[in-house]
């Protein structure tokens, strides 16, 4: 099971992508609401979660969480204790993966999280990640995988596919997209 986090102000295209995507490779997602039921993103598309953040209890299914960037998305997801507990999952005995995009991987920073990790975010906000930031479009320092912004929402969710399913389940689903990596 696949977690991705929806608050007001989310990146559509952040958050949809990966949906899509993760969908098409057969991974079972669940959206979850972080303040309402129905987000509203940055664009105006709203969105009908599955779950509220009250009711995310991870379990020994629970293999990946996902944070889309946009503003103020990204700080109202920061504001969440339900984000918080299920970013630390990417450590201890769970091998979660977490997922953060654009602005998102600001909250991983400032959790302390990427302490020791590389990532990347949106350009204007490098210096919140400090000596993690690197300047590419998508970056993989397990348990994280970060991404730029809404132009590489393709790439981010394929290499969340490819952690979860392998370099194959990847390959499939940019085929039936026709994306080209």
């Amino acid at each position: 099971m696949v977690y991705v986090f929806l608050a007001d102000g989310f990146e559509e295209v952040e958050a949809m992508t990966p949906i899509d995507y993760l969908r098409r490779a057969g991974i079972e997602v669940t959206l979850v609401g972080v303040g309402t039921a129905v987000p509203k993103g940055a664009h105006g598309v709203s969105v009908m979660t599955d779950i509220s953040e009250d009711m995310f209890y991870p379990d020994d299914n629970t293999e990946a969480v996902i944070l889309p960037g946009g503003s103020p998305g990204y700080l109202n997801l920061s504001k969440s204790e339900a984000v918080r507990r299920a970013i630390r999952l990417g450590y201890g005995e769970t091998d979660v993966l977490i997922g953060a995009i654009c602005a998102a991987p600001t909250i991983l920073a400032k959790e302390g999280l990427l302490l020791d990790k590389k990532a990347t975010c949106y350009p204007d906000m490098y210096e919140e990640l400090g000596d993690s930031y690197v300047k590419e479009d998508v970056v993989t320092d397990l348990p994280f995988v970060t991404g730029k912004s809404a132009g590489v929402a393709q790439e981010f969710a394929l290499k969340i596919i490819e952690q979860l399913r392998g370099e194959e389940a990847a390959r499939k689903v940019a085929e039936k997209v026709f994306f080209e990596r």
